[in-house]
């Protein structure tokens, strides 16, 4: 326990060091002068871990360094005396290394043993084969540990005078070979250990030996242990051995350690014994005897022998050590060993050791557990023979998988009718699926799946093992006879050649070899396969729909189980590497299974690239600790993940997790040149997208191979930038034989930049792209990036030791990256998953650039165009609240001018606070990273939109002021009324009057004073704007005739949404005269169908639109509302459409006729005529004086039968102003609750909050509900006019609901509330005024008005009919009295009051949510979802225009070239096909471009972001069948030919398609 103290690992004993404690990234390695006892274990672990086999030799610094003084001594008895004394004073010894190595082993569990083991192993060092408990004293073979441990050698022998040398590998375990066995008896003076390592390799200590560096005399693990160690021969004449021979060495005295020792010479093909002496006499001599006597080959060293061989008789021999040179016993060894092993003897199997009535560590139920569950496996596995198991056992991975991804592949490149092609595609993809869901092994997938979900971590972790451990034997065992045959055969066909007779029997020998390189590729099986299997069987029921639960197994939990495995540090599988593909659905699942138990947590990707087999995997399993599998030739196939966890002790990292992305080697061997050089563009693209960081390893200094790396590498970076991703690179080069020489490293890095700049100008031809160097396409500093390493081994396999040089440089690199790393904030598990699918989706479509759609990008530009409606809806409200202030202000006439300055001051704080919202979102987001491209467009546009409702606020107020400056005459005049209304009040008094008297008095009266105050007012006229538009027309030299014809059909209507625009057209004709299309072809029916082209279609359409949206924009620039309305409007409207029309028709191949042009017209004056009407009137509501009069007769008939029965002055002034008091507070509170409901709609209905995108979303599922074929052609035809109406109707809808009926309500209340108290303080502090300064009923009216003329419009009141008011209290009461009443009023009014007021909740949500892009795809014609007006492309630093809504263009009515046939497909399938498409078939015909690469056909394509997408479609498609016969009727069109509807297409319900809507959205 001492020894477990010094260590601090008196703890471990019990309580077992785990593999997990050491997956972790730490910090970084001490220097070995820094270290302390306590940190040698895991610097022990970390070294070996790395293969730097110095691990054995380190030593903790002593704590007491100080010398001993002594005094000095003369003589030199007192000297020897005095050193005596210091010897027996120093302080405790260093701990002995291999007590270091064996407290490690015993203190950790059996895991981290095996991975120890294995990597002493590599490290070429003698394992524990027998090991005592160091407390209990038992003997254990720990045999698990060598588990994992595959040796390969060549055996040479001689066949027929022939020398052959046969290569062997296969798991140590199961290696059927000789075994040495070294022990002494008794005490030595050499190291028995020392001479054992001349025997394996001279070069390098296998075995721990007394003159290695640390040696101590003190150790206290290490007796009592036996170690095994391998030579493995190369099958070169200078190996030692010709087969592979297991060396033994049992440490201590064999004769205290007798247990040991005769389980080991039981085991033993030779024995080799070392003994001081030969002497009778010594403790020695009986076993020495026994080994004579016993028929099993002996070899004795005698240490005290100066003698060279001795035979004593057959198989006994005699050695002597004393005065010899080491090398000449150990030649004389080795010749020995070589005669007996030559003849027949004992072989050693490791696995035999279990027979041997020891202790195993594979002797626990946990171990059993697990290796009686992987063996039910093996059975199924070892069943069926080679050429079957994958099919057979892992159905759903072989030919169904790659059928799916050949096809899956396909449907990127369609030809010919590409949404019939996609349509059987998809079809023959989901009956590949319903097979795989028929075919697996449920046998074999339902025993894997139970073994592995019910086991605690251990048995699971046990079950795992071994289940890797026997496939990889299995396949192991497979490979070594396959690989036998193969050369057995192609010697055969060689032979053959030679001959060039027999070519019948040289065919068959050739299709034998085909047959068995078939196998050769099927051989292998490994743990990857099983997983694999998983991933298709949970695609094939994920994809169909399939209820979890069904079946053999739980498919449903398949991510989770895998999940369990990568967070314990099992890598997994991320692409295909037979198939070729990237199982997205699987992938998806498992991240997230791995996100739910982890969080969605931050990971660094790591990922590396480079030729096959240079070292890739070998590189990342030293540095990180992980479990890729390594070998020569083909090792990794596809790329693989694994989690690697950041230790909470290392802080300043923005990450939780690296994720390792291993791949396989590109210039694959076994793949044409061809298919390579794609491959592996594809496998460079996908890993460099992938990683934050990309390790580029070249191995050597081949030329050739560095230029086809560097190539590949310099494209996939290229990529990279055209898609504004920015990994950063690390370029390491192996197997470089001088890494100190600096001189050369620095020439070495001139010439790799001046490579890749090479590459780049190659490369940037290919990509269309105008870098010139490396550094213009990737953040790149050659002297830091670029890393050399020393070569992996210090010698020449097999026996070779791994470089500490090679240790060294992994440590660096590994100090490297994680420095850079710091820096990065890494992706999280979700951005990671949807990074995977966009790279993978992009480059099934292998025009990578055009096709990558990066969805993270997308999703951060989609949170942030939520934001910009925040920050624009904020300044809204402020300026709607401003706009309420500034109203009232003018009408009670303290405001006659309002300018832009003003405006902008009372703005100020909310853009500052706005602008100060924004700067936190761009600078504080975990995405600010990719924010900080949009920042500045973003600040413009909050800036633009500012001024632009500064300037639509000033237009409006001050129309505002001109219509007050107008009724200005009238406000005086009507001031007139009051006075004589009380007057003719008080004469009627004394007459006594009825009722109806009284009333016809008033009115006779009231007639005479309103002629009398109109007097000299030129009254407003009423327009009659049909018998305009009917003038204007003939003024323009229409036939009348005409023009009532086509008023009378009402065609004009509905030329906007018009399917079928042939009849409008006429054929320019050579000699002058213009020929009707529809006539025309009954004559050259071949050559022409009757119909216009859906280019022409589409040009009219154009026409229309944008004719209709000038001659608006210009009526609604004249003074209608100021000025009243003039026939000249119409006139300036009219010449616009006929000078449109000519223009057009100049640069048109084709005649519009009258009938056209007349309907164009009147189309255009009935889109307007409401406008001018509403304008007009008012206009003359505005200035017509006796209309206002009328207006206002019950209120002073109020005052006037007030004043006739008897009210006091004060009651009837309390009743004038309650009478304004109620007509402002209307006013005002239903203003302020429009503008509270718009904005109580934007935040809380699913339609009106988010993004334009979710807006879109909601009309379009809104139109699939209502089922309205007429609707649809409004959206297509108009989809801003269409969605403005979607906002009114879902207003109009949700203020019927009896939610927003309470809501209605409380708003109400609230202003009411707040009014009130307004009122009844303005009431208050006039009365108090008035009295305090003995003032008269003009004082009190002047404060009580100018108190609230603030809040509310209210007109002035003639003091002169209340001068006679002296009560204040009485009068405050009589309004407090109206007051009241005016509450309850309002508390009433319905929600029909917000059609009539100025401030409108569904007019404001229209300007906010409509005020965005409206620009339509130039294929389908669908409208771009960007929140944002006027966005600039991503070139300029916004966002190209996007939709995930396209349609099939046959909705437009778009058809093929002079056929009747529709046009289907849509732009999304187009993009990922083969065909091509005229940008202007009428000015340029014969130019065509590749869908693929529609950017480059110019505007608008080029602004437009198109990718491939091959699934979502479903929402169009079942538009398209619903309304087939209405879509056929409208354009006169039918869905035949090339545009018949797949069957498929008709199986979408509406649930499918409102569903798939959600999907586009998402």
């Amino acid at each position: 326990m001492e020894l477990l103290s010094r260590l601090h690992l008196q703890d471990k004993h019990e309580n077992k060091l785990t593999s997990a404690e050491f997956l972790q990234i730490k910090q970084t390695l001490k220097h070995e002068h820094e270290l302390h006892e306590s940190d040698l274990c895991s610097v022990y672990l970390h070294k070996l871990f790395m293969l730097d086999y110095r691990a054995r030799y380190i030593q903790a610094k002593q704590e007491n360094t100080n010398v001993p003084h002594v005094r000095q001594h003369k003589e030199t008895d007192d000297l020897f005396a005095t050193v005596e004394n210091i010897s027996n004073m120093s302080e405790q010894t260093n701990i002995h290394p291999l007590d270091l190595q064996m407290a490690v082993f015993h203190c950790s569990d059996s895991f981290l043993k095996q991975k120890m083991v294995t990597k002493l192993s590599q490290c070429q060092y003698a394992l524990p084969l027998l090991v005592p408990d160091p407390f209990t004293g038992d003997i254990e073979c720990p045999l698990w540990t060598f588990r994992q441990i595959q040796k390969t050698w060549k055996k040479t022998e001689t066949k027929d005078n022939k020398t052959v040398v046969t290569m062997k590998s296969m798991s140590i375990c199961k290696a059927e070979t000789p075994m040495v066995l070294c022990f002494r008896l008794g005490s030595l003076s050499g190291s028995k250990s020392q001479l054992i390592n001349t025997l394996i390799n001279d070069r390098h200590s296998t075995f721990f030996h007394r003159n290695c560096k640390g040696s101590s005399k003190k150790r206290l693990l290490l007796d009592g242990v036996a170690e095994i160690a391998w030579y493995c021969p190369s099958g070169k004449p200078t190996d030692s051995f010709s087969d592979c021979v297991a060396f033994c060495n049992l440490h201590g005295d064999g004769l205290t350690h007798h247990k040991q020792l005769q389980i080991l010479m039981d085991k033993a093909s030779v024995n080799v014994v070392f003994v001081p002496r030969l002497d009778k006499k010594h403790e020695s001599a009986a076993m020495i005897k026994h080994l004579i006597e016993i028929p099993k080959p002996l070899i004795a060293l005698i240490e005290s022998s100066d003698n060279s061989v001795i035979q004593l008789k057959t198989g006994k021999y005699v050695v002597g050590l004393n005065n010899r040179s080491q090398s000449d016993v150990s030649e004389e060894l080795k010749s020995i060993i070589r005669d007996i092993v030559s003849a027949p003897h004992e072989s050693f199997q490791l696995q035999s050791m279990l027979d041997s009535g020891l202790r195993a560590d594979e002797h626990n139920a946990s171990c059993e557990k697990g290796f009686s569950s992987a063996e039910t496996i093996m059975k199924m596995i070892k069943s069926v023979s080679v050429s079957e198991d994958k099919q057979k056992i892992l159905p759903c991975q072989s030919q169904l998988w790659h059928d799916w991804s050949r096809i899956n592949k396909e449907l990127y490149h369609l030809k010919g009718n590409v949404e019939e092609e996609r349509s059987k595609k998809l079809n023959a993809c989901q009956k590949l699926r319903e097979a795989q869901c028929t075919a697996y092994c449920g046998e074999l997938m339902m025993d894997f799946v139970h073994q592995l979900s019910p086991l605690y971590q251990t048995e699971r972790d046990y079950f795992i093992k071994w289940t890797q451990i026997l496939l990889d034997d299995h396949t192991m065992n497979r490979l070594s006879s396959i690989l036998q045959s193969y050369n057995q055969k192609w010697s055969e066909v060689l032979d053959l050649k030679k001959q060039s007779e027999d070519k019948e029997r040289l065919k068959t020998k050739q299709a034998e070899l085909s047959s068995i390189s078939q196998d050769l590729q099927s051989a292998t099986c490994g743990l990857e396969h099983i997983f694999r299997e998983m991933a298709q069987i949970y695609e094939a029921h994920k994809s169909l729909d399939k209820p979890a639960g069904q079946g053999p197994t739980d498919w449903s939990k398949y991510p989770e189980l895998a999940a369990e495995l990568m967070i314990s540090g099992h890598p997994m599988e991320l692409m295909d590497g037979d198939a070729g593909h990237v199982p997205l659905t699987w992938i998806s699942g498992l991240i997230d299974q791995v996100k739910q138990k982890l969080g969605n947590k931050k990971v660094f990707v790591l990922s590396v690239l480079g030729i096959q087999s240079s070292g890739k995997s070998t590189m990342l399993n030293a540095m990180f600790r992980l479990q890729f599998a390594v070998s020569a030739g083909r090792c990794t196939r596809g790329a693989f993940m694994q989690l690697v966890k950041l230790s909470e002790d290392m802080k300043g990292f923005q990450w939780d997790y690296i994720l390792v992305v291993d791949t396989e080697g590109l210039r694959a061997l076994e793949l044409d040149e061809n298919k390579t050089i794609h491959h592996d563009n594809e496998l460079a693209t996908f890993v460099v997208g992938l990683g934050n960081m990309t390790l580029v390893n070249i191995f050597g200094e081949n030329p050739s191979e560095l230029q086809d790396v560097l190539q590949i590498v310099v494209q996939a970076f290229m990529r990279m930038k055209k898609v504004r991703l920015s990994p950063s690179c690390v370029f390491v080069h192996q197997n470089v034989s001088d890494v100190s020489a600096s001189e050369k490293n620095m020439d070495g890095k001139r010439k790799l930049l001046e490579k890749l700049d090479k590459m780049v100008k190659l490369a940037a031809k290919e990509e269309v792209c105008d870098a010139k160097s490396f550094s213009d396409i990737i953040e790149f500093d050659v002297q830091k990036d670029v890393k050399y390493f020393a070569q992996l081994w210090e010698g020449s396999p097999p026996m070779a030791p791994p470089n500490p040089g090679y240790s060294e440089c992994v440590q660096d690199l590994k100090s490297f990256i994680l420095e850079k790393a710091k820096k990065s904030p890494g992706v999280t598990l979700s951005e990671f998953k949807t990074k995977v699918g966009d790279l993978w989706n992009a480059l099934l479509n292998e025009n990578f650039v055009f096709s990558f759609k990066n969805t993270l990008e997308i999703t951060v530009y989609r949170k942030l165009e939520v934001q910009y409606g925040n920050w624009t809806w904020a300044l809204r409200s402020e300026m709607l609240k401003i706009e309420e202030q500034l109203y009232t202000r003018i009408t009670n006439g303290e405001l006659d001018h309002v300018n832009l300055s003003h405006l902008h001051g009372e703005v100020t704080k909310k853009y500052e606070e706005t602008k100060l919202l924004m700067s936190e979102y761009f600078e504080s987001e975990e995405d600010k990273d990719m924010l900080i491209q949009w920042r500045v467009h973003h600040e413009q546009k909050i800036k633009d939109f500012l001024g632009e409702l500064v300037q639509g606020l000033q237009k409006k107020l001050n129309n505002v002021i001109d219509q007050k400056k107008a009724s200005r005459e009238v406000e005086e005049k009507k001031n007139n009324l009051l006075q004589k209304s009380k007057k003719l009040a008080l004469e009627l008094r004394n007459n006594s009057p009825d009722d109806q008297e009284l009333e016809s008095q008033f009115n006779h009266v009231w007639e005479s004073w309103v002629s009398e105050l109109t007097r000299g007012i030129k009254p407003a006229e009423k327009i009659n704007l049909e018998e305009d538009q009917t003038q204007v027309i003939r003024e323009h030299g229409i036939e009348l005739d005409l023009m009532i014809l086509r008023k009378n059909l009402k065609q004009y209507k509905q030329i906007a949404e018009c399917g079928d625009y042939t009849e409008y057209v006429a054929k320019k004709h050579n000699e002058g005269h213009n020929i009707v299309i529809s006539a025309f072809v009954k004559v050259k029916k071949k050559f022409l169908t009757g119909r216009l082209s859906h280019e022409h279609q589409e040009q009219i359409k154009n026409l229309i639109k944008d004719v209709e949206k000038e001659a608006s924009e210009l009526i609604k620039q004249k003074p209608v509302v100021e000025r009243g309305y003039s026939s000249s409007y119409l006139r300036e409207m009219c010449s616009t459409v006929i000078s449109r029309i000519v223009e057009f028709e100049s640069q048109w191949k084709y005649l519009l006729l009258k009938e056209f042009k007349v309907d164009l017209i009147l189309f255009v004056f009935y889109r307007t005529q409401r406008w001018i009407s509403d304008s007009h009137s008012q206009f003359i509501k505005n200035n017509k004086v006796r209309t206002y009069l009328e207006s206002k007769k019950d209120g002073y008939y109020s005052v006037f039968r007030s004043f006739y029965e008897g009210s006091s002055s004060a009651v009837v002034l309390a009743e004038v102003i309650c009478e304004k008091l109620k007509s402002s507070m209307t006013e005002a509170v239903c203003n302020q609750t429009a503008i509270d409901i718009a904005g109580d709609m934007r935040c809380n209905v699913p339609a009106f909050k988010g993004n334009r995108l979710n807006l879109e979303k909601h009309v379009l599922k809104s139109l699939a509900e209502k089922r309205d074929f007429q609707r649809y052609i409004k959206y297509i035809r108009d989809p801003k006019t269409y969605t403005e109406t979607f906002i009114r109707e879902e207003v109009e809808t949700l203020l019927q609901t009896e939610e927003y009926e309470d809501k209605y309500n409380s708003f109400f209340k609230q202003k009411i509330s707040n009014i009130q108290t307004q009122v009844l303080h303005a009431l208050h502090e006039a009365s108090e005024t008035t009295k305090g300064n003995r003032g008269d009923i003009n004082l009190w009216l002047q404060e009580f008005t100018g108190s609230i003329k603030g809040k509310l419009t209210f007109g002035t009141i003639d003091p002169q009919s209340f001068t006679d008011v002296n009560n204040f209290d009485f009068l405050k009461e009589e309004i407090e009295k109206g007051l009241n009443s005016i509450s309850v009023d309002l508390s009433n009014l319905s929600v029909d009051k917000f059609k009539n007021s100025r401030q409108r909740p569904d007019q404001i949500l229209i300007d906010q949510l409509c005020d965005c892009c409206w620009k339509t795809c130039p294929f389908c014609r669908a409208v771009c979802t960007n929140t944002v007006k006027d966005h600039t492309s991503a070139k300029d630093g916004g966002m190209d225009h996007s939709t995930p809504f396209h349609r099939s263009p046959s909705v437009n009515g778009w058809h093929y070239t002079d056929t009747e046939e529709l046009s289907l497909s849509f732009c999304t399938t187009k993009v990922a096909g083969d065909g091509a498409f005229r940008p202007d078939p009428s000015k340029r015909p014969n130019w065509s471009v590749p869908f693929k690469q529609y950017r480059t056909a110019g505007p608008p394509f080029d602004t437009w972001s198109i990718t491939p997408d091959v699934y979502q479609m479903s929402y169009w498609q079942w538009v398209v069948c619903t309304f087939q016969e209405e879509i056929e009727d409208h354009y006169c069109l039918k869905y035949v030919g090339n545009g018949n509807i797949p069957v498929d297409w008709r199986k979408v319900t509406e649930d499918q398609a409102l569903k798939n809507l959600e999907e586009m959205y998402e």
